[in-house]
């Protein structure tokens, strides 16, 4: 499970080393699938980050458009 305190940042950085260790063939296939697991949980908490925001960006937007 993706830890609450890590950083959009630190997740995408770590997705991109873990491709980077499967793309050079370091990983035998018991850390294949543990790192495809892990990258998988990456994403879908970025993907959850950027929902988030995204709402967060459309609710901002909105308010400022009411003030007008």
């Amino acid at each position: 499970m993706v830890k609450k305190t890590i950083k959009y940042s630190e997740a995408i950085k770590e997705v991109e080393e873990i491709v980077n260790q499967i793309e050079s063939n370091e990983l035998d296939i018991d850390e294949l699938t543990e790192k495809i697991r892990r990258a998988s949980e990456l994403l879908r908490f970025c993907k959850e980050k950027l929902h988030s925001a995204e709402q967060e960006i459309n609710n901002i937007i909105d308010e400022l458009q009411d003030e007008n």
